[in-house]
């Protein structure tokens, strides 16, 4: 009977898991099967992390159906919002991870978690791609995209399709790049989510996600709470009328890894030469990486 990982192999990968799990403020459950080929198989390993189990209105219904909802129901003032909250600077932080594709030069694109195409439009613009895909949950959001897109004249070369980022119908290794901003800290299930994004990535393909992030130092990290906890809910609900969601969405921002916890995190999905770079005082984050 053959094994297919040598129990000094499974040692390793034990130890290496305790120690990325020590300190950190995310759950783990680390799931073992023994396959009939083999009397110690690691068969499955599933992360829990904590921004997984926030969701925006309630405990018991799935996260992923709660975010379609949510963003269904703010995809109107969006945009607005977006940009009165960062100040703007939100637009910077897109421009500099759009560049960073710049010398790949690729043709076809995948945009998860597009929202309301901005980040599309701007790699469409910039990078002029023959053909990018945006996908997302919400019908609402990407209703907006598609009217930017057609009133840019881009709607030839960028559509949208409604798609779970965690179990995609997409094929393999068919995208030369795939571009997320500000969208995986929403997912339900991280590692699955990444995973696909991988899979669907042609070879020696390039990601470059961009995501907010709390800063970690003094006095930023204050101020960065008062602002998150404060006038974030307060301006969103007074423009969304949706009081929930601009509470979960700091939330979310101060829950997810970052830095070199969330550089193991794309590695063990399947990406190499992962880097990542902070904006701001460490309110956005670039993450670049190829397959």
């Amino acid at each position: 009977m053959k094994r297919l990982f040598s129990y000094s192999t499974i040692v390793r990968l034990v130890l290496s898991l305790h120690k990325i799990g020590g300190d950190s403020a995310k759950k783990r459950k680390i799931a073992f099967s023994f396959s009939l080929r083999s009397p110690c198989t690691i068969f499955a390993l599933n992360m829990t992390y904590k921004q997984e189990q926030i969701k925006p209105y309630n405990s018991n219904e799935a996260k992923g159906k709660q975010v379609e909802r949510m963003f269904d129901s703010i995809a109107h003032s969006y945009d607005l919002l977006n940009h009165t909250l960062s100040f703007g600077i939100d637009k910077h932080w897109r421009k500099a991870a759009i560049n960073s594709l710049r010398p790949y030069q690729p043709q076809r694109i995948l945009d998860v978690a597009t929202g309301t195409g901005d980040f599309a439009l701007l790699a469409t613009k910039e990078l002029q791609p023959k053909e990018l895909l945006g996908i997302d949950l919400s019908e609402g959001m990407m209703s907006v995209g598609k009217e930017k897109a057609q009133n840019d004249h881009l709607d030839n070369i960028i559509h949208f399709q409604k798609e779970d980022c965690l179990n995609l119908t997409l094929p393999n290794n068919s995208f030369d790049a795939v571009i997320v901003a500000y969208g995986i800290r929403n997912f339900e299930n991280l590692d699955k989510g990444l995973s696909e994004m991988c899979r669907v990535m042609r070879p020696n393909g390039r990601l470059v996600i961009i995501e907010l992030t709390a800063p970690i130092h003094f006095p930023m990290k204050q101020l960065f709470w008062l602002y998150s906890h404060v006038l974030m809910p307060t301006i969103g609900k007074i423009i969304s009328h949706d009081s929930k969601a601009y509470a979960y969405l700091p939330a979310t921002m101060e829950a997810f890894p970052q830095g070199e916890e969330m550089q193991e995190i794309l590695q063990r999905a399947g990406f190499k030469d992962v880097t990542f770079k902070r904006f701001t005082f460490g309110l956005s984050t670039m993450y670049c990486a190829t397959k």
